[in-house]
């Protein structure tokens, strides 16, 4: 439709095209009016900006060729303010205007399903003995609008105009309770055997806390005693992942080049949504806006979102300035349990105007072609419904922990990841960067608000449900933890949520085993299970095996049978594996310099152990607590490889 007006807009303003052409037919004729209309209602919004009907004509085609509504065009590219651009408009109809929707007034808001908000353009208000209608009208119905009104003017008593931003807001504001209501039981209702809140009853976290606890102890014992029975039980449970880790590195040595992706045109991308969930983070805002500001999508098919906790009213205040933008958009989300990153964007999701959504954290810097990539890649492959990035540490090089930090996520989400999506194994997805068709991400259930690592969950139930998970190799670079206090809590929360993960998914298991089949089903239990496991059974028996070295040496009895040789073989592959990995992964991002910090990789595992053992405490006593990782705390200049 909108190339058809553009085709007849240049064909009506031409100086030579005659009147009499438009009178061969009603239907020319009325479209001929409309047209004319049109160009009026350009000029009145642009005001001194437009002088003549012919620059009308060009600025509108501009517009129309860009799939773009008119009125979001001109307040995006000529820089006028969208208020003003909608109180022009409002003027030029005959109706009232309004900034926003008078907060506190009873309104209808007509909702038949709470996932089509985002599509609603008008709120039916009772002021006073007065029913009046709030509307956001684009372009083409302001014109139809406009009509009405000349023939029953006291329709202009009954209709104000507001900005799009403000209907939604005034949306949100009436629908505040079902919305949070959806963000914390969406999952539950759609899928219940996939949700934490449901599944995580205290005599099943009590089970998993007693069963780990004791796999621990007998990984203490294995040295010792019924070694032919407890070695290769533990063996088994320690070499998967290694295998896995050695499976995904050499696949990355032969892997074939992944087939181009043709570019999209400008005029064929679609809607992009940005989900960015905040919380006390009013630092991280001027760098935020910064890095979406630099990504290469046209700026009026950007539908940014900052979803920020009610609370946090220093990151409110600090984000509202950037408001005039009209790429970016505040969702404010009530304070109400679980207070979790996952429920934010529940909360924030039904909002999202997009084909296409993604999410990023505050400290992240996305290459700028990040989105456009993503599409090509989607369009290319109808079957897939998610991409995952990969996350790049950038402040590598400022001391022994973000270097294994940088290292541990060179080698997952450089190798590992592209690994399991190449062997269409279940993808366990990194907190930010994940791509989605917003259909699929509705269709499996959202997120799982009570979940503390809601993206490792949600990559698992996209495998349960049969949905495809690819990887590509996009970046998103982040910000590494400096400090160890800050670091222990973020691994703390991880292995928090990755226990939540292997009971809910484990809790039913001949369901799960049906659901993805044998195959996955292993490699959930070697990848899930071993991040858990492996970092505690390689701590113990380091610790074991060194006491017994140690006795030997004083005692002149050194262990030399066959079963301390193979425990020593244990450590040497799973040590091995992780170093293999974590340094080609280096290798792969031009920070081989970083290697030798992988002499350090004991400590840091014997680190995982504490979390873990401080995450299996958590999950007995405050299942859904999440620690915020504080951003913004690092001494390098961010963003220094785009």
């Amino acid at each position: 439709m909108l190339r058809i007006i553009s085709t007849t807009l240049h064909e009506t303003l031409r100086p030579d095209t005659s009147k009499a052409y438009f009178l061969n037919t009603q239907c020319s004729t009325k479209l001929s009016i409309f047209v004319m209309a049109s160009i009026e209602l350009v000029k009145h919004v642009l005001g001194d900006s437009c002088q003549s009907d012919r620059q009308a004509r060009g600025m509108l085609e501009q517009a129309l060729l860009s799939e773009t509504d008119p009125l979001t065009f001109f307040a995006i590219y000529l820089n006028i303010d969208e208020n003003e651009i909608y109180r022009r408009a409002a003027n030029w109809c005959g109706l009232a205007f309004s900034e926003t929707v008078p907060a506190h007034v009873p309104a209808n808001p007509e909702i038949a399903r709470i996932d089509s908000i985002a599509d609603i353009r008008s709120l039916r208000v009772k002021l006073f003995d007065r029913d009046v209608l709030f509307t956001s009208a684009g372009f083409n119905a302001l014109v139809r609008i406009r009509d009405q009104i000349l023939l029953q003017p006291e329709l202009g008593g009954r209709i104000c105009l507001v900005p799009p931003r403000a209907i939604r807001r005034g949306l949100v504001e009436r629908s505040a309770p079902l919305l949070l209501e959806q963000a914390r039981t969406r999952l539950a209702r759609q899928w219940p055997f996939a949700s934490a809140h449901l599944e995580l009853d205290r005599l099943t976290r009590g089970v998993f806390a007693i069963s780990l606890v004791l796999l621990v102890f007998l990984a203490a014992l294995a040295p010792l005693v019924v070694q032919p029975v407890l070695v290769p039980f533990l063996a088994f449970i320690l070499l998967l992942p290694a295998l896995l880790r050695f499976g995904a590195a050499f696949s990355s040595m032969i892997a074939t080049k992944v087939p181009f992706d043709p570019p999209v045109e400008d005029v064929d991308l679609p809607i992009y949504t940005i989900l960015i969930p905040l919380r006390d983070e009013a630092n991280m805002i001027p760098q935020l806006v910064g890095a979406m500001s630099r990504l290469d999508y046209p700026i009026e098919k950007l539908d940014i979102k900052f979803v920020v906790e009610s609370r946090s009213e220093k990151t409110l205040a600090a984000i509202k300035p950037f408001l005039k933008d009209t790429r970016f958009e505040l969702i404010e989300v009530p304070d109400q349990a679980p207070r979790t990153k996952p429920k934010a964007l529940n909360y924030a999701l039904p909002m999202a105007r997009g084909q296409f959504i993604v999410i990023y954290d505050a400290e992240d810097i996305p290459e700028p072609n990040q989105l456009r990539d993503a599409v090509a890649r989607f369009y290319s492959q109808p079957g897939l419904d998610c991409l995952q990035a990969e996350l790049v540490i950038d402040n590598s090089d400022e001391n022994w922990l973000s270097a294994l930090f940088s290292a541990e996520y060179s080698g997952l989400f450089g190798l590992i990841l592209p690994a399991l999506s190449r062997w269409k194994l279940p993808l366990p997805l990194g907190g930010t960067s994940n791509h989605f068709r917003l259909q699929s991400l509705l269709e499996v259930g959202g997120w799982d608000a009570f979940n503390v690592t809601e993206d490792a969950d949600l990559g698992i139930r996209l495998s349960r449900l049969r949905y495809r998970t690819g990887t590509f190799a996009s970046r998103t670079y982040e910000e590494a933890p400096i400090s160890l206090s800050v670091w222990l809590a973020q691994r703390t929360r991880w292995m928090k949520g990755w226990m939540q993960t292997f009971i809910v998914h484990n809790r039913h298991p001949l369901v799960f085993l049906h659901d993805i089949g044998w195959r996955n089903f292993l490699i959930f239990q070697a990848f899930v299970g071993g991040m858990i496991i492996s970092a505690p059974l390689h701590s113990v028996f380091a610790t074991v095996l060194g006491i017994r070295i140690i006795m030997g040496l004083n005692t002149g009895i050194f262990p030399n049978d066959i079963w301390s040789f193979m425990l020593i073989g244990i450590l040497v592959i799973g040590y091995g594996s992780a170093v293999l990995v974590s340094v080609l992964g280096l290798r792969r991002i031009g920070l081989s310099r970083l290697g030798y910090y992988q002499l350090l990789l004991p400590v840091y595992w014997i680190l995982n152990s504490v979390a873990a053992i401080i995450a299996l405490f958590e999950l007995l006593t405050r299942p859904y607590y999440w620690a915020k990782t504080k951003h913004g705390i690092t001494r390098y200049a961010r963003g220094k490889w785009l």
